[in-house]
């Protein structure tokens, strides 16, 4: 068998005495395009996942492998195909570009610089029909500065960007973040069709549920840098198993006034639990603590409806090998479904 497109195994990341991310093995294979959500509050490992699969940072252990090779092993062509394949979304609209070129260059470097094109009159039209995939006028887009353009046309000139680099990976970092609440819909709609029409698998790093459950197809929840819910995101945002994730589906506003926000379930502080800290990361907020919860770390358990959660609410489950979580999340492209419709 031919190895992964991206792998991660067995992978952690500290920061001094700080777990950004502990233990994760994640593989994306060829020919499957699903796109999986990593969600969880600020500080859960979110970013740092993401600066992973992106080369931007090292693990600490483990190893981040393109096509079977470690990412730090990669030279010349070889790390040239992976930064194409790979490509980026990043959360801030305004930052990625510079103020004193007009738009067009963002879309022109990385097509000189891989050697897509050859002439200016074909980048031209590969870079017209691109902001055309992504539902943007080439006519009133192209030939601007960035500030004569909106947060969400800029946005989806990015995606326009690594749409035609033509990756086999995209990481979507708190993409709608920093746009208006009306355009986010609009990049949402130009992920999930590149999606489904190009079959380019997405990681969606995101804090937002609600988003995640519109466009993804699976979903993992982060916590201080542990896995401690996945499964897909219809199953793990309709009927969360770790109380983590119930805080967070709690916290979502719901369009109902017969609905109250939070639906009585508060966001916990952090009870203090002493110098050392053995037992499960989310005990010193959980609202279901035992004693047990102190004393050792909770193993991944195979709950109802094809979802694992890293809680001892779920002592009768049986335990998840981690190694697993890639078949798991795993979607043929024929099972995927537009979810932009659904009704939380």
């Amino acid at each position: 068998m031919s190895a992964p497109l991206l792998e991660l195994e067995n992978v952690e990341k500290r920061y001094g005495p700080v777990v950004a991310l502990k233990s994760l093995s994640l593989a994306f294979a060829e020919g499957a395009a699903p796109i999986i959500a990593i969600a969880g509050e600020s500080g859960s490992g979110k970013t740092t996942l993401a600066s992973l699969l992106l080369g931007f940072t090292d693990p600490t252990q483990g190893e981040v492998r393109y096509r079977g090779t470690p990412l730090q092993r990669l030279a010349g062509t070889a790390r040239q195909q992976y930064r194409r394949d790979v490509q980026a979304v990043f959360q801030d609209p305004f930052a990625v570009y510079n103020p004193f070129y007009k738009v067009d260059h963002a879309l022109y470097e990385p097509l000189k610089l891989f050697g897509i094109s050859k002439s200016r009159q074909q980048a031209r039209d590969m870079m017209w029909q691109a902001c055309e995939q992504v539902g943007l006028h080439p006519e009133d887009t192209l030939g601007r500065f960035p500030h004569q353009l909106s947060g969400g046309q800029r946005q989806r000139l990015m995606i326009a960007r690594a749409l035609l680099l033509k990756p086999r990976l995209l990481v979507a970092d708190e993409p709608v973040s920093m746009i208006d609440a009306s355009l986010r819909a609009l990049v949402l709609g130009s992920l999930r069709q590149l999606n489904r029409d190009l079959k380019i698998p997405i990681v969606y790093i995101t804090h937002d549920l609600a988003t995640a459950y519109h466009i993804a197809d699976s979903i993992i929840v982060l916590y201080k840098g542990e896995v401690v819910e996945a499964g897909s995101a219809e199953s793990v945002i309709s009927d969360p198993q770790h109380p983590y994730t119930r805080l967070l589906v709690g916290s979502i506003p719901w369009p109902d006034l017969d609905v109250p926000w939070g639906r009585g379930q508060p966001i916990l502080k952090e009870r203090e639990q002493g110098a050392v800290h053995t037992g499960c990361v989310f005990a010193g907020r959980c609202p279901s603590v035992m004693p047990a919860c102190s004393q050792r770390v909770p193993p991944l358990f195979s709950t109802s409806g094809g979802v694992i959660a890293r809680c001892l609410l779920h002592p009768q489950a049986a335990p998840f090998a981690a190694q697993g979580l890639s078949s798991l999340l795993s979607l043929a492209p024929q099972a995927q479904e537009s979810h932009l419709q659904r009704t939380p």
